[in-house]
């Protein structure tokens, strides 16, 4: 069936994690990371194929400045309500910072968490080669793991700040490394942050894994974005990355100000936004004495 540009994308069901790992190198993967029950179950309507509840949420949803101060209690707020609006969508949920760094026992104890009490299908962690180990203890333990290497927010304080990764030769080469890496201790796909196009389609070619790209070019198997990012919620600059698909933001606002004005003015609530009594016991209290 031929797919109009806009509308829902026709889906077979909920994607397995097995079901991932085969659309390497065949359909492309449609991530986004969202946040709530609403956006969730519009993301599932139009066919996206894995939904990230990301500590994104931090700076989209909660004004932090970073990732940093995300909690695991927040993540599953939020988890749980994504996956009640998507039911029916695979959900990646991050772990959080501090939340796997420690030992193996935290990293599980923590993924666990987030499909017991978020109801997540998996979890996403960043790191390279340093955090194979971690990543081979949690899928040990039955819990499926998507990477992230390149640009990695939760550490971008030691990368120099939010840059692109993989920009000289040696740094690509370290790339390349993390994503072997990570992909032989045992995750289902590797999202790759803010890396040059060449090294995204290098990493790509090279891992038997599924590549989910932002920032990194066309060549990944997949491509994912902040909804609130692609929606246009923001009024301000968007990563050179992002491409906006709507202008929510300015739409929202404008809405705002007209309810605003409407009341000031008396305008709302009018005839159709009130309830009435009927007619005889409008009477009947407009003839009681006051």
């Amino acid at each position: 069936m031929a797919v109009q540009e806009g509308s829902p994308r026709p889906r077979a069901g909920k994607l397995t994690i097995p079901a991932v790992r085969e659309r390497k190198g065949g359909e492309r993967l449609a991530m986004v990371a969202t946040y709530d029950t609403p956006f969730a179950r519009l993301a599932e309507a139009a066919g996206i194929d894995l939904i990230l509840v990301g500590d994104s949420l931090g700076m989209v949803v909660l004004g932090y400045e970073s990732t940093v101060p995300v909690t695991m209690d927040e993540i599953l707020h939020h988890c749980r309500a994504v996956v009640r609006g998507a039911p029916g969508t695979l959900v990646v949920a991050d772990l959080p910072f501090l939340s796997y760094q420690l030992d193996d026992r935290q990293a599980i104890e923590n993924a666990g968490r987030l499909l017991k009490e978020g109801r997540a299908d998996a979890v996403k962690l960043e790191g390279g080669r340093g955090m194979a180990s971690r990543i081979r203890a949690v899928v040990g333990a039955g819990i499926p793991v998507m990477g992230h290497i390149g640009l990695t927010p939760q550490s971008a304080g030691m990368l120099g700040g939010f840059k692109v990764q993989g920009r000289d030769v040696e740094s690509a080469h370290a790339l390349i490394d993390d994503a072997l890496w990570v992909a032989e201790a045992g995750v289902f796909a590797i999202v790759v942050e803010a890396v040059p196009d060449e090294v995204a389609a290098i990493i790509t070619e090279r891992v038997p894994v599924p590549t989910i790209g932002i920032g990194a070019g066309p060549f990944c198997d997949g491509q994912v974005l902040v909804g609130h990012d692609l929606l246009g919620f923001e009024s301000g600059p968007s990563p050179r990355f992002v491409r906006r698909y709507a202008d929510l933001g300015a739409t929202i606002r404008d809405a705002f100000a007209q309810f605003a004005s409407d009341v000031q003015t008396g305008v709302f609530p009018g005839p159709d936004e009130s309830f009435h009594l009927k007619p005889e016991v409008a009477r009947q209290l407009a003839a009681e004495p006051r």
